[in-house]
């Protein structure tokens, strides 16, 4: 049975408190973007091949120009904050679920639990994991964090570019949601919180700055443009992640469904490029890796599995979304993820 992400959510939706909910559901002004980046994966249509031998489908992934990272799955989970709102080991649970399923998992800078916590439930479990990074005010606190994942095991960074200041949100009560002990719980004590909120003089050069601060490829997330995933890989990016956040900065920025092929073409078979944000099916994973994707990303349906199972839930979640996945693969005849090139159909294509 396929897994239904709208049944999940709504289980979830009745376990939290409705504070916790809305601060993980919502998005910013009137919600356009968040609406439409689930929707936008259906305008696109799949062109299955027939006659291809699909008694085997092979899901597993090589992520390309990174640290020999191979995982059972192209479905990846995408960086979310202060996961022990949904349950209450957070982030470890997330980790031992993701690393079961064989996926990689990209751990938050605002994760509520210790990082060399979450690289031990990792590594217990034999997964791969990458450390997401927000540039903070104060630098030094950023340049810590960085130096203590490296050390605990993070085989990449995630550069997170659309977020120089916080979109505004309806529905967000951070107030009283989030504790000051969350906040800090990889950062220790510290007098002034306004410290850890977002940098807003981030630019393309400091790709080569955490390049050469951790020693590890780097990432950017938050792409939208062709233009800047060049500029993005001409400072030093290992790759590129498309994105708009879930629809949680800027309103009304494009869908990661319509943005994605611009940015493929860009970059071509050489710079890895990924994909997050609104993908809820295994015929949405295949469209992704069909536009050029090499992986997807998961951020919301990975919290409504915590909130529901903890880490069985995230295991469950991910391993039936990559059924889905070789399901929808073999019906294409696609059997392995190097065949899913050009079984996508863009809007307005022949």
């Amino acid at each position: 049975m396929a897994v239904d992400i709208t049944e999940l959510e709504e289980r979830a939706r009745r376990l939290l408190t409705p504070e916790v909910y809305d601060y993980y559901a919502g998005g910013s002004g009137s919600e356009q973007t968040l609406r439409a980046s689930v929707s936008a994966w259906q305008q696109h249509w799949l062109m299955p091949r027939v006659l291809r031998d699909v008694s085997a489908v092979d899901t597993s992934v090589r992520l390309p120009g990174l640290p020999e990272t191979v995982a059972r799955t192209p479905i990846a989970v995408a960086p979310t904050g202060f996961q022990s709102l949904a349950a209450a080991e957070g982030e470890v649970a997330t980790a031992r679920g993701a690393a079961r399923a064989g996926a990689l998992m990209v751990l938050s800078t605002r994760s509520s639990v210790r990082i060399e916590d979450v690289a031990e439930a990792v590594a217990g479990e034999g997964g791969a994991w990458w450390f997401q990074v927000y540039v903070m005010r104060d630098r030094s606190l950023t340049a810590r964090l960085v130096e203590r994942a490296v050390a605990a095991g993070a085989r990449a960074l995630v550069l997170t570019g659309d977020t120089p200041v916080v979109g505004r949100k309806r529905r967000d009560r951070t107030e009283g949601v989030v504790s000051d002990a969350q906040v800090l719980a990889n950062i220790g004590p510290l007098a002034d919180l306004s410290l850890t909120g977002q940098a807003a003089d981030v630019t393309f050069a400091d790709v080569d700055w955490l390049a050469r601060l951790g020693g590890v490829p780097v990432l950017v997330k938050g792409v939208l443009r062709a233009d800047d995933a060049r500029a993005c890989v001409a400072a030093g990016a290992a790759g590129v992640i498309v994105s708009n956040h879930g629809g949680r900065q800027l309103d009304r920025a494009v869908p990661t469904a319509l943005a994605l092929p611009a940015v493929t073409a860009e970059l071509g078979s050489s710079v890895p490029v990924f994909a997050d944000g609104g993908l809820r099916t295994g015929a949405d994973v295949l469209t992704a890796l069909g536009l050029g994707a090499r992986a997807v990303f998961l951020g919301r349906p990975v919290l409504w599995a915590l909130a529901c199972g903890g880490a069985d839930g995230v295991r469950d979640l991910l391993t039936g979304l990559t059924g889905d996945l070789a399901h929808a693969m073999a019906l294409a005849g696609t059997p392995a993820l190097a065949d899913v090139a050009g079984v996508t159909q863009s809007p307005g294509s022949a």
